[in-house]
C-alpha cells in the first residue's frame, strides 16, 4: 500500500513500485507510546435509485458491547434481504469482519437463501498474505474452496465479463483508513465500473472511517494526477465512509470511467452502519482493529500514516523504529539523532509532539532509538502537516533528493502526493519551501470539499 514504508530494504522497495499497476483516478491527549506491535497482520434485484440510498435505521438490535453496527451486521439483522435469493461475489479481505470479528466470507456462506459463489481480492490479498504492490494471481481459496478473482494483478483491476459470469451482485466489504493513497476506495471505484459494464448489482457494506467523518487535511489531487493510489479527486485525508465513496461515484458525473449511461443504469445499494456519526473516531466505536495491511497493524498506525507516510516515501527518513511502531516512529540515517529532534521540535507543529523510543535491534539486541509521533490535541492536529515538514527537511539534509531518486519512485510519490505545484515548489527550492501557505490554502479548500461533499454523506 503506498506510500512505501521506508523501513523496507531500498532493493525491495524499488522491486515492488516497478511490479505496481497504477491503472488510472477532537481534545485528545496520548499515554506512552503502545507496546510495539507485529507488522505481520495476524490469522484470523428491484434497482434502486442511487439519491435514495438508506439513511441509518433506528437500532433495533443494539448490543451495548457493539455501539456500532457494521455493514454486515445490519444485512444479516435485516434477513439478509438485499441479497436473498441471489448469486453473489464478495471483494473483501480480512479486516472484512463483522463487530464480533466474524470474517464476512464466513457470514455469507451461511447466509440462507444466498449463494456465494466468487471471491475477489483487493491489494494485499484476500487473507492479507502479500507485500505492498505485490500482484497476485487468480487461485482457489484453501479454506473454502471458492475461486478468488484477483483485483490486483498487473493486467487489469476490474472484474471482467468472465469473471463476473454467474453472478447476480458484487457485495463490496473493505475497510478504509481515511486516507486517499490507500488503495481500498480504489478497488471498489473500480468493482463498480465492472459491474455496472456488465448489469451486475453492487453492494456496499458500510464501514466507519477510522479517523472520523470531521477531519478532512490535506493537499487535493491534481485531476493530472488521477491513479490507482487516488482514483478521487478528494484532500489526502478525506472524512468519507465507503459507502459515502460508493454514492459519489455512482451520482457524480466523470468519476467513474465509463459511459454516463451506463453509470446511471447501474444498481447500486448501501448497507448503511446504526450507531455510527461523524464524530467517532476508530476507539468510540467499541470494535476491535482488524490489520488492513501488514504495516497497519492498529489504530496507531492509522493515525501515523496520515501523518508520516507522505514524508517518509522518498529520501533517507524511515518510518518505524526497526519494525516496531509503524507509521509512527522516525529516524534519518545519517542526522545524528540529537539534531534530528531538536530539527522536528523546531518545526512547532500544533498538535504534535515527539517522544524518544528504544528499541532492540533483531539482529545485534543492541538498541535502536527513534521519535515517537504523538498527537497531543486533536483539534488542533492537521494530519498531514508533518508529513509536509518531512519532505522539506529531506530535502536539507538531502539536496539531492529528488534528482536521485528512480523516477518511477519520483512519479509514484507526485501521484500519492496529488500537488504538483507543491512537488514543483519543493523540488526547485527545498528546504525553503513555505510549507505553512500551502497548508493554510489547502485548509481552505478542504472546508469547501467538506461542504460539498455533505450531499453524499450518509452520517452526522
Amino acid at each position: 500500500m503506498f506510500p512505501m514504508p521506508s523501513l523496507l530494504p531500498r532493493s525491495l522497495r524499488r522491486a515492488v513500485l516497478c511490479a505496481a499497476p497504477l491503472v488510472g483516478l477532537i481534545g485528545c491527549s496520548e499515554t506512552p507510546p503502545p507496546a510495539p506491535a507485529p507488522t505481520a497482520a495476524p490469522r484470523t434485484a428491484t434497482p434502486q435509485p442511487p439519491a435514495s440510498a438508506p439513511r441509518p435505521a433506528s437500532n433495533a438490535f443494539f448490543d451495548p458491547a457493539h455501539p456500532v453496527m457494521l455493514g454486515i451486521d445490519v444485512l444479516e439483522s435485516n434477513g439478509f434481504a438485499a441479497i436473498r435469493g441471489k448469486a453473489i461475489g464478495l471483494l473483501t479481505h480480512p479486516a472484512g469482519v463483522n463487530m464480533r470479528g466474524v470474517s464476512t466470507i464466513e457470514v455469507l456462506r451461511h447466509a440462507p437463501g444466498v449463494r456465494l459463489v466468487a471471491l475477489f481480492s483487493p491489494e494485499h490479498g484476500l487473507r492479507g498474505e502479500l507485500l505492498a504492490g505485490a500482484n497476485a494471481p487468480d487461485r482457489i481459496d484453501a479454506r473454502t474452496g471458492i475461486m478468488v478473482h484477483s483485483l490486483y494483478n498487473g493486467a487489469g483491476t476490474r472484474p471482467t465479463r468472465a469473471q463476473l459470469k454467474g453472478i447476480d451482485a458484487m457485495v463490496i466489504d473493505l475497510q478504509d483508513i481515511g486516507v486517499r493513497s490507500y488503495t481500498f476506495v480504489s478497488a471498489m471505484k473500480v468493482c463498480m465500473e465492472g459491474c455496472f459494464e456488465n448489469g451486475v448489482e453492487v453492494v456496499v457494506l458500510d464501514r466507519p472511517n477510522p479517523l472520523g467523518g470531521l477531519k478532512v487535511d490535506g493537499p487535493p489531487l491534481d485531476a493530472q494526477l488521477v491513479s490507482y493510489v487516488g482514483e478521487f479527486r478528494v484532500p489526502y485525508v478525506h472524512g468519507l465512509t465507503m459507502g459515502e465513496f460508493a454514492r459519489m461515484a455512482k451520482e457524480a458525473p466523470d468519476i467513474l470511467t465509463i459511459p454516463d449511461a451506463v453509470r446511471q443504469s447501474g444498481r447500486l445499494t448501501v448497507v448503511p452502519m446504526r450507531g455510527w456519526h461523524r464524530s467517532m473516531r476508530w476507539p468510540d466505536t467499541g470494535l476491535s482493529w482488524v490489520p488492513t495491511s501488514q504495516l497497519i497493524p492498529d489504530f496507531s498506525a492509522v493515525e501515523g500514516y496520515a501523518m508520516t507516510g507522505l514524508g517518509t516515501q522518498l529520501g533517507g527518513f524511515r518510518s518505524g523504529i526497526g519494525t516496531a511502531y509503524p507509521f509512527r516512529g522516525l529516524s534519518y540515517h545519517g542526522v545524528r539523532f540529537e539534531a534530528l529532534e531538536r530539527d522536528l521540535k523546531a518545526l512547532n507543529i500544533q498538535g504534535v509532539d515527539f517522544r524518544r523510543v528504544s528499541v532492540p535491534d533483531p539482529k545485534t539486541g543492541k538498541p535502536e532509538l527513534g521519535l515517537y509521533v504523538e498527537i497531543t490535541d486533536w483539534d488542533l492536529w492537521r494530519p498531514t502537516e508533518l508529513g509536509l515538514h518531512l519532505v522539506t527537511l529531506a530535502c536539507k539534509y538531502d539536496p539531492r533528493m529528488f534528482s536521485s531518486a528512480p523516477k518511477n519512485e519520483v512519479r509514484v510519490f507526485q501521484k500519492c502526493l496529488g500537488s504538483m505545484a507543491f512537488y514543483n515548489d519543493v523540488a526547485a527550492r527545498g528546504a525553503k519551501v513555505d510549507v505553512g501557505a500551502y497548508v493554510r490554502d489547502w485548509q481552505a479548500k478542504a472546508q469547501i470539499f467538506q461542504q460539498q461533499s455533505r450531499k453524499y454523506w450518509m452520517y452526522y
